[in-house]
């Protein structure tokens, strides 16, 4: 990804949106040497010369875009007359950077497939762990912690999802002209809009997109770099709401994140594991879902057919985005790779909870032996709150079925107890859920990304 968005890459990128424009134009009638297509094509990557030419012409004529096309006439001097020949330099700049969002769309998605397949695996093991369910941060009914991992998964192929559709839709600027009118390539070709028509074909297939965009004005909409920044970015706030669970579960000591033999987790207390990647994987994904209003702000302040107010935001903005995402996804690969799961200390809060779930069915089967249910609601709130006391005033353990075991009131369910108190009599159809889900909708859709799954599981094997 950084090496995607180098100035290197970038230039080169001119360079080479400059041969495709000058083939085409050859292709189509225009008088331009083979030489000049041989000269160019020999120098499409931008050596250091290259770029101290083009930065000694920039500090004169304050022009990147006409820099460049110094720099290259430099380099290839038989086309020095024929590069950048009927385009603006939007042409250069926005094809470039859709060809950047593009490769760097089909970075991340396969990066977000493992991501998913990580957690799918790791549903699938913990499908029937019972743990406890929060709500409001307070203990709620019971789930397990597979079930829990799913939701995560939904969550990233939500993001998986809409991250596709923008790279699906993606279209080129082509050549296009100042303000999109195309007069320019009308002149060259002598009024004959069907070669305007057909230079774009051929930009499209030598640069891999479908089709350009019906309408633009110098520029392409800045209404698809939102349309990405809305996509891209909405999984930064995914990651940080996973690993916001991540660590108030470190917190628990029911889960944590890997932690190698030798790390450090202060270099104070030397007992602590700091929960380093969920948290660095939090301040990026904030960073990331936040960058949206910086694309609205420069889509809706775009005046008729272009201002430049949107260039060198756009320079940050567009590789930090990606950079920021790639970072994630590389981390949360990491994470989910290697979670930590302490059956021991799930079970131990499962039984400080558990006795007060299990009131419910208690006097349910009390009822089985005629015994009125209001009565028994009443009997059960007293030793209720009684435990209640010992947990919270006293910090001891829950003892409320050692008091029904002692009450006479309870004798007839006594033998029964027991049993009611079985963890997984509370996890509805947890399993269930978690298998349907990731062997039909997951599975279906990692089914795509298997050669890029396969080959990351090889280069796991071999590290």
């Amino acid at each position: 990804m950084t090496s995607l968005f180098s100035a290197r890459s970038r230039a080169s990128t001119w360079r080479q949106l400059w041969l495709w424009l000058a083939e085409a134009e050859k292709e189509l009638g225009l008088s331009i040497p083979d030489e000049a297509i041989e000269q160019m094509r020999a120098n499409i990557v931008v050596s250091d010369h290259a770029f101290d030419v083009a930065r000694e012409y920039e500090a004169k004529s304050r022009h990147d875009v006409m820099s460049a096309v110094f720099s290259m006439g430099v380099d290839a001097p038989a086309a020095a007359g024929y590069i950048h020949l009927g385009a603006t330099s939007c042409y250069v700049t926005d094809n470039t950077e859709l060809i950047f969002m593009r490769r760097a769309l089909d970075l991340i998605l396969p990066k977000l497939a493992k991501v998913i397949q990580n957690l799918q695996e790791f549903a699938l093991k913990y499908k029937d762990m019972p743990t406890l369910g929060f709500t409001h941060y307070q203990p709620a009914q019971l789930i397990t912690v597979g079930k829990r991992a799913a939701q995560w998964i939904q969550e990233l192929m939500m993001d998986l999802e809409d991250i596709e559709t923008v790279r699906e839709k993606l279209q080129f600027r082509g050549a296009q002209g100042t303000t999109g009118s195309q007069a320019t390539f009308l002149e060259l070709f002598e009024g004959d809009a069907s070669k305007i028509v057909r230079l774009n074909e051929i930009l499209c297939k030598k640069a891999g997109f479908s089709s350009t965009y019906a309408i633009s004005t110098q520029t392409y909409t800045r209404k698809v770099d939102l349309r990405v920044a809305n996509a891209v970015c909405a999984l930064g706030a995914t990651a940080e709401r996973i690993c916001s669970d991540i660590r108030h579960l470190a917190n628990l000591k029911e889960m944590e994140e890997p932690f190698e033999k030798s790390q450090i987790g202060s270099s104070a207390m030397a007992y602590k594991r700091n929960p380093m990647r969920s948290e660095r994987i939090t301040a990026l994904g904030r960073k990331l879902a936040r960058l949206p209003a910086n694309f609205t702000a420069t889509f809706e302040t775009q005046w008729f057919e272009r201002t430049l107010d949107d260039s060198a935001i756009r320079r940050m903005d567009i590789p930090e985005m990606f950079l920021l995402a790639d970072s994630i996804l590389l981390t949360l690969d990491n994470v989910t790779n290697g979670l930590v799961v302490y059956p021991n200390v799930i079970r131990s809060r499962l039984d400080q909870e558990l006795p007060f779930m299990a009131t419910e069915s208690i006097l349910m089967k009390l009822s089985t032996h005629g015994v009125s249910r209001q009565e028994a609601h009443e009997e059960i709130r007293v030793l209720s709150h009684q435990a209640s006391d010992v947990v919270k005033q006293q910090g001891g353990r829950n003892d409320l079925l050692e008091r029904v075991k002692k009450t006479e009131f309870f004798k007839p369910v006594w033998s029964e107890i027991d049993s009611l108190v079985d963890p997984k009599l509370f996890i509805g159809n947890c399993p269930k859920i978690v298998e349907d889900y990731c062997h039909g909708e997951v599975a279906e859709k990692l089914a795509a990304y298997k050669e890029s799954l396969d080959k990351a599981s090889t280069a796991q094997l071999s590290i």
